[in-house]
């Protein structure tokens, strides 16, 4: 894949780790809205040092060329470990991971169990199930990986995943307080910016922008700072704990806002509405499912807690290199 590259590099620090990768350059940003999500407020300047990011979603080549040096068995592929889930019948612990199904019927919005399915034998090779593959998908994002999946290739790499901070700082692309990545309006010269969902939410999907699930990688512009796919198409795991409260365990030490702030513990981001204790991380940029008449989150500001034992086949992720 050829990277947009119109991000300049006199300020970068050395060469890119890897040709895939481009400069965000340091500096301070208006993170969250006020205009969306509660857990987006408060708006609130913070600041960021310069890192190399990937230009695009790590893809299914890239995930099986780890998997092919390594070996590696990734979470949807391993039966889960019955003392994580105490209480949960053993004929119910089995290798799987969710997979979404859309209705054969209008129905409402409120109860996702309606298009989300537990399939067994769905995992990164297999995105709809055991009967399917990834042969035509290999510049597609990989999905069906938890973070402990993410994290570890990462490792691989040489790299680590981007702080939610850093990760909405590279989204931004320099266009500071903007609702989408690429300014604000929803399309630009009337043309879909984006993989999203077009219709209504969650049976119907006129696929206006070409996609009914993932895309390849780089099908659409790229933010200012060269990056694809910073909103729509998969999700991203961030390596930031999530919180309702965006603030949460952040002071702010200047008028500039703090640096790469982290936020709130492991403890902390475990809902207390949930019995499994399981905790969450960040997730940002939206995917192919996200629509405006349910989760209008392929925006740079907008966050979602994804629990670390789950995969499903819309969350991806991308990895940064800091000097």
């Amino acid at each position: 894949m050829t990277t947009d590259r119109r991000t300049s590099k006199e300020n970068a620090p050395t060469e890119p780790p890897d040709d895939e990768m481009v400069w965000i350059p340091g500096g301070a940003y208006t993170a969250g809205s006020a205009e969306f999500y509660p857990e987006e407020r408060p708006p609130r300047r913070v600041r960021v040092e310069g890192f190399w990011m990937d230009a695009h979603h790590v893809t299914n080549e890239q995930f099986g060329e780890f998997v092919d040096e390594t070996g590696y068995t990734t979470l949807a592929e391993r039966p889960p470990n019955p003392e994580d889930y105490p209480g949960v019948p053993s004929e119910d612990l089995i290798t799987g991971s969710a997979v979404f199904q859309k209705p054969k019927r209008p129905v409402g919005p409120q109860n996702p169990n309606q298009w989300w399915k537990y399939v067994s034998g769905a995992d990164w090779r297999h995105p709809l199930g055991p009967d399917s593959s990834i042969d035509d998908l290999s510049d597609h994002p990989v999905v069906h990986v938890a973070y402990e999946d993410a994290v570890a290739y990462a490792e691989w790499a040489g790299k680590t995943l981007p702080t939610e901070a850093q990760w909405e700082r590279a989204a931004r692309g320099g266009l500071d307080a903007k609702p989408f990545v690429w300014g604000d309006d929803h399309t630009v010269d009337g043309k879909l910016m984006a993989n999203t969902w077009q219709g209504h939410f969650p049976y119907e999907n006129t696929c206006l922008d070409g996609y009914d699930r993932t895309s390849p990688v780089g099908a659409f512009p790229a933010n200012e700072f060269g990056l694809f796919d910073m909103a729509g198409n998969a999700w991203q795991w961030t390596r930031d704990w999530y919180h309702d409260d965006p603030t949460a365990g952040t002071s702010t030490s200047s008028c500039c806002g703090p640096t790469t702030p982290r936020g709130v513990s492991e403890e902390q981001s475990v809902d207390p509405r949930d019995p499994t204790g399981i905790p969450r991380k960040v997730l940002k940029g939206g995917s192919h499912l996200c629509a405006p008449n349910y989760c209008f989150r392929y925006r740079p500001a907008a966050r979602y807690p994804e629990p670390v034992d789950t995969s499903t086949s819309h969350v991806g992720f991308r990895c940064i290199v800091e000097p």
